[in-house]
């Protein structure tokens, strides 16, 4: 199995440029990363990752943050949820079926709420202070934590979906330009 993730390794680094790798590696991203991070994702080193991230700040694309020890670069988390309603519309999913899966998420944030008697995410994390918690049930509720809060962002997106389903149908038309 490890030869073969190392084939399909070298296959993408043989079929794409470095740039396309930190294109990549930047489209992935969920949080702020400094430019070594996505220089090592990206197998290219820092200067031309720098460069490319650079340009990506210029379009717009990324966001570079300075006020800490280390600069680092996110995406426009906006963009990036525009661009997913878009994919969920076009998906060939039907309305009712994101309404199916968004009914669904927010049942399980529910039953979370009712098994460990918390509101969010940070209240469950909260409760691993019990010393009458075992490692396992700790694990449990760290993953627990992780998944309610990528569950919260998906309501989000596909709640937006949902309400724009008609704004975001695909157009044939080529948008006018203004005089």
């Amino acid at each position: 199995m490890i030869e073969d993730e190392s084939n399909s390794k070298s296959l993408m680094e043989r079929q794409t440029t470095g740039e396309d790798r930190v294109r990549m590696a930047v489209r992935q991203l969920s949080e702020p990363r400094t430019a070594n991070w996505i220089a090592s994702e990206a197998g290219w080193s820092h200067e031309p990752t720098k460069r490319v991230l650079e340009q990506l700040v210029d379009d717009g694309i990324l966001h570079r943050d300075e006020s800490g020890t280390h600069t680092t670069y996110y995406p426009d988390y906006r963009r990036q949820a525009m661009q997913e309603a878009m994919r969920l519309r076009d998906s060939g999913h039907t309305v009712e079926e994101l309404t199916d899966q968004l009914a669904e998420m927010k049942a399980q944030i529910r039953d979370w709420e009712d098994e460990f008697g918390v509101e969010s995410p940070n209240q469950l994390r909260g409760t691993l202070a019990d010393e009458a918690l075992d490692a396992d049930q700790e694990d449990r509720r760290r993953e627990i934590a992780r998944e309610w809060e990528h569950l919260q962002r998906r309501i989000k997106i596909v709640g937006f979906a949902i309400r724009e389903w008609d704004f975001l149908a695909p157009t044939t038309e080529p948008a006018e330009a203004s005089s």
